[in-house]
């Protein structure tokens, strides 16, 4: 069921162009189907896109903003285990119910699209099927970079190298305008929002990168970073 938690009057349904008929792309993709086979929905920051337990009945990609994966701890801590940035699909479930909530991490705009039909046009294409296969695969390699962060990096190493994956992701030139809050970034690198602060502090006093405002950094030694979360040799 698709829902908004805390602000349902800023979701608004803004149906796609219809495909058309008699048109064939040469090349397939992923992004093309989503594009003509999906609704955009908006969400306002913090609201809910779908729920932990509830059903996987969706497939999403965002367009617009950042959506956050995460899971509430039984003794109320919350574990963020993805971000998700333009371009990206999610929702994707290996069984019917979704095991993390997604939240919009502000205002955010993304396609859905019926995961049954989805998945239906995906079978009829092989291009698709390798594309999606590729995604999944980039997915399942942050998973594993994320669990190396969380058991065997310092607050440093974490913290540069999520910096560092983040400007990949954005494509941007070492400038870095970050979709999450500092608490969303602790919450995503098993740390406490002190020691980001500190963390990042410490980072602008040694030159490796610039605050010029709060949600801004400038990544002013990659390679200083790249050597301190072990990406290259020193």
């Amino acid at each position: 069921m698709l829902h908004w938690q805390g602000a349902p009057a800023t979701a608004e349904v803004v149906p796609l162009r219809a495909k058309t008929k008699g048109t064939k792309a040469a090349h397939p993709s992923v992004s093309d189907m989503l594009s003509a086979m999906g609704v955009r929905m908006r969400y306002a920051r913090n609201s809910e896109i779908y729920g932990e337990d509830e059903p996987a009945e969706f497939v999403y990609k965002v367009l617009n903003g950042a959506v956050r994966l995460s899971k509430l701890m039984s003794d109320g801590r919350r574990q963020i285990s993805a971000f998700y940035l333009p371009g990206d699909v999610f929702g994707l479930e290996t069984d019917d119910t979704h095991l993390f909530s997604a939240e919009a991490v502000g205002d955010t705009e993304v396609l859905i699209v019926k995961r049954g039909a989805f998945l239906a046009e995906v079978t009829r294409h092989p291009e698709l099927v390798r594309q999606l296969w590729a995604q999944t695969m980039d997915h399942l390699r942050r998973a594993q970079h994320h669990m190396l962060l969380l058991g065997r990096k310092n607050a440093q190493e974490r913290i540069a190298a999520f910096l560092l994956e983040l400007a990949e992701r954005l494509g941007c030139n070492g400038k870095i305008r970050l979709p999450m809050s500092r608490q969303d970034i602790a919450d995503y690198l098993g740390l406490t929002i002190e020691t980001v602060s500190r963390t990042l502090t410490q980072l602008e006093r040694d030159g490796l990168i610039a605050i010029p405002v709060s949600r801004q950094i400038v990544l002013r030694d990659r390679t200083a970073l790249g050597i301190m979360h072990g990406s290259l040799a020193a």
